[in-house]
């Protein structure tokens, strides 16, 4: 018997391993989920407390140290006040049981944590279903909160499942946050070394880019019959069901420059473009831009070209809101009248 166990192929154990690690992963994602359904009950207890007590700043400043010792004596660490504090927000920011069950089990108590933190409602809903649906960890989902994920968005909402095509807006951002290459925000790089720190952090670009990215190529070349080009990078959006051009720009965005990712376009199209394919897209990724420029070019009534910031830090909240506001101010025209175009 045990001649035969050592002569057993090494697959028969990995499936053994795959058995044992699906349940484990089960067990926690179940005790996960019980565990966050029980915090929010903690919660809703400490606040219709609070609400019944006599002087109730008087009577709240004791009941949270005290409960906070309680709960250690018998169940150990995890009931910290600032914890308990915590759980109490938890509640408020879910206040009904059917907001409770509406959550999502595949998110930690770590996640529900940041996430009750955002103060407005639909953007609370916005990170639980992208948090869950694209698995981000919870230092991911920490990261796209503080960088403004859902505000950069050119349209808050993800592409409808049933239209077709589906509108590029809600997966392209306005601007990219790149805070993960590292570079000094005062110094200029040329477009090469751009590229060659974008390949160097692929995944985290990916991640940043968005939903449905993947990596095709660099320097992807196209062909005619009498001259050669190279685009930048080359991304396939799975979602979208279409090519996504990226031309990376270290200067401010020039009409040169746009006229230029409108012919990559065009080509792509004409020579590269699938029969299943939807039209392709270009995004050129700038330092900065002339929003008189943007304006008043073919990027103003485009649905295939946009012209996008890149931001090598993470921006204050007022940094983001100057840039957000400078973008919105494309969206409107010179009558006051809001524009459906995307640049």
């Amino acid at each position: 018997m045990t001649h035969e166990l050592a002569g057993a192929p090494d697959a028969f154990f990995e499936r053994i391993r795959a058995i044992l690690s699906e349940a484990h992963g089960r067990t926690y994602a179940s005790v996960n989920a019980i565990m966050v359904e029980a915090y929010w009950k903690i919660g809703q207890r400490i606040v219709e407390e609070e609400q019944g007590g006599q002087a109730k700043a008087a009577y709240g400043s004791q009941l949270m140290p005290e409960l906070s010792r309680r709960l250690g004596d018998e169940f150990g660490r995890g009931f910290s006040v600032a914890n308990l504090f915590n759980f109490r927000q938890f509640y408020l920011a879910f206040p009904t049981e059917e907001k409770l069950y509406a959550l999502r089990r595949e998110l930690s108590w770590s996640h529900y944590r940041l996430i009750m933190r955002v103060e407005d409602a639909e953007a609370r809903a916005y990170y639980i279903r992208e948090a869950a649906d694209q698995g981000w960890s919870s230092r991911q989902l920490e990261r796209n909160i503080r960088s403004g994920w859902h505000r950069r968005l050119l349209s808050p909402k993800a592409p409808a499942e049933d239209r077709q095509p589906p509108d590029p807006r809600g997966l392209i951002k306005d601007p990219y946050v790149l805070e993960f290459l590292g570079l000094p925000e005062d110094q200029r790089l040329h477009e090469a070394g751009l590229e060659t720190a974008l390949i160097g952090k692929l995944q985290h670009f990916l991640l940043e880019l968005g939903r449905g990215f993947s990596f095709v190529a660099r320097q992807f070349r196209i062909s005619t019959e009498t001259s050669h080009f190279s685009v930048d990078l080359v991304s396939y959006n799975y979602l979208l069901k279409c090519f996504v051009l990226i031309d990376l720009k270290t200067d401010k965005l020039s009409h040169q420059d746009i006229g230029q990712m409108d012919m990559y376009v065009r080509l792509f199209d004409d020579l590269k473009r699938g029969a299943d394919d939807n039209p392709t897209l270009g995004i050129i990724l700038c330092a900065d831009r002339d929003e008189t420029i943007v304006r008043y070019s073919v990027l103003h009534e485009s649905e295939q070209l946009f012209a996008s910031k890149y931001l090598a830090v993470l921006p204050s909240e007022e940094a983001l809101a100057r840039e957000l506001e400078a973008r919105h101010v494309l969206d409107v025209q010179p009558g006051g009248s809001e524009s459906h175009d995307c640049a």
